[in-house]
């Protein structure tokens, strides 16, 4: 199975990395600094769960690979549009296309460039950042990845590579409703990141106080009430399970959004809480919480360069 990552960072280097060493035919389309750092010095990945530094090949351009079984789409939300022209090259007849992004436009968007049924959805829980060009630093332990099929539980090219995932040690998983899948992350993240961006601190910090708890329930809550909206089939437990998956992060946790903040890098609030509000609005429904946070963070939305003094 040939497997293209499209995007070098925390997620695509992650997952591309480990995929590798364990002799997996993949590739990573990536740019800069950190594909210079890649080609000379290898991929290296910094985690609890094992270091290592893995020859793996990279391309700036997607056309210098060829077409692929499965490409998987590791850029940031607001490149996808971009990418979708870009990656042209790496589709063939029989290849499909998979999201990874943080969100959940990233499928609609994909399915009117190239199909409904070449289009898989797909879910990345972990936390990183590129330490430096080439490097890959994951925080914590939690490192696992959902791929399915909207409406085909028994997709083939899913099932093969959450086959090949689990042979390299990766905690993955062969959705069987990768939309509750996708919103049921989307629920967690879109309050988990904008609790930590607007206040600049840590799941630890905001954990312990009885406050930014309430908010971070509020925040759950809002997005859940927009996904039912949506037909989305979350379970009753959802917001209690929610969370307990925040409660359990480790204290030094931070959303990548906040790591975004912090490097003066664009945001990708529109698609988080922006995407909560836009959508209750569409259904009538109020999301106040998220909308306060939303706007605390809009100045800051496209990176420090364009904050006006």
């Amino acid at each position: 199975m040939k497997i293209v990552f499209v995007g070098a960072g925390g997620v695509g280097g992650y997952f591309g990395a480990r995929l590798a060493a364990a002799g997996s035919d993949v590739a990573l389309v990536a740019r800069g600094a950190h594909l210079a750092s890649i080609r000379a010095n290898g991929l290296v990945v910094e985690s609890q769960l094992g270091n290592l530094r893995q020859k793996i090949r990279a391309e700036a351009d997607p056309a210098a690979i060829g077409p692929a079984d499965i490409v998987l789409l590791a850029v940031k939300l607001w490149d996808v549009e971009s990418t979708i022209d870009q990656i042209k090259p790496l589709v063939g007849p029989q290849t499909h296309i998979a999201t990874l992004q943080n969100g959940i436009d990233s499928p609609k968007m994909l399915a009117a460039a190239f199909g409904d049924a070449r289009v898989l959805g797909g879910v990345a829980h972990i936390a990183t950042t590129i330490a430096a060009p080439g490097t890959i630093r994951h925080t914590g332990t939690l490192a696992r990845i959902s791929l399915g099929a909207f409406g085909d539980p028994d997709n083939r090219v899913a099932a093969a590579f959450v086959a090949q995932a689990k042979a390299a040690g990766i905690d993955a998983t062969h959705s069987a409703d990768i939309a509750r899948t996708i919103w049921e992350k989307f629920v967690f993240l879109s309050a988990f990141s904008a609790v930590t961006a607007a206040t600049r601190l840590p799941k630890g910090a905001l954990w312990h106080l009885p406050e930014t708890r309430a908010l971070v329930a509020t925040l759950v809550a809002e997005a859940i009430a927009v996904a039912r909206a949506e037909k989305i089939d979350l379970p009753a437990d959802t917001h209690d399970r929610t969370l307990a998956q925040i409660a359990a992060l480790p204290d030094a946790m931070k959303a990548s959004m906040l790591h975004d903040l912090e490097r003066g890098a664009k945001l990708e609030l529109p698609w988080l809480s922006g995407a909560v509000v836009r959508l209750a609005h569409s259904h009538g429904l109020a999301a106040p919480a998220h909308a306060a946070l939303a706007a605390i963070l809009a100045p800051h939305a496209q990176g420090r360069a364009h904050v006006r003094p």
